[in-house]
């Protein structure tokens, strides 16, 4: 079980003084990467042109641009809510960017009220994900968001 609370004050305080967004999303997902165990990958894609693109991320190589509305990531940011899915096999359209993930989970992230871009985590293991996760990471992205409004 992930300490979110603990995730949420080591997250403060690695952006605290650091005014470079990529820093800033590197470390963020260097730290869930490192924290939360059973993941494969974690990183952001980031809304540029119409499309995201992959940001900072831990983990296997990845896909570089997925389209919005295409796969888990890009129905994340179409319909602007975290998307969690058990079974990735499962989800129409899913984007196997690494065959080994089973789960995933993908919260959008916003900056001053318009999407920017996506966190997006993936597991080798079926139903990784909860609604205790849900909640914790997006109250992170909350944290995260805040910085990158400044």
């Amino acid at each position: 079980m992930t300490d979110y609370v603990f995730l949420g004050k080591a997250l403060s305080e690695l952006i605290r003084d650091v005014n470079y967004d990529i820093s800033n999303l590197a470390n963020t997902s260097a730290l869930i990467y490192s924290e939360m165990d059973r993941l494969n990958w974690a990183g952001f894609y980031i809304l540029r042109n119409g499309q995201l693109e992959l940001g900072p991320f831990q983990g296997k190589t990845a896909c570089t641009v997925i389209g919005i509305g295409r796969g888990v990531c890009g129905t994340s940011a179409a319909e602007d809510r975290t998307v969690l899915v058990p079974d990735v096999h499962l989800f129409p359209g899913h984007i196997a960017c690494d065959s080994a993930s089973e789960s995933e989970i993908v919260v959008p992230v916003h900056v001053h009220g318009t999407l920017y871009g996506v966190l997006d985590i993936d597991s080798p293991v079926k139903y990784r994900f909860t609604e205790e996760d849900r909640t914790g990471l997006e109250a992170l992205v909350k944290i995260l968001e805040k910085k990158l409004e400044e």
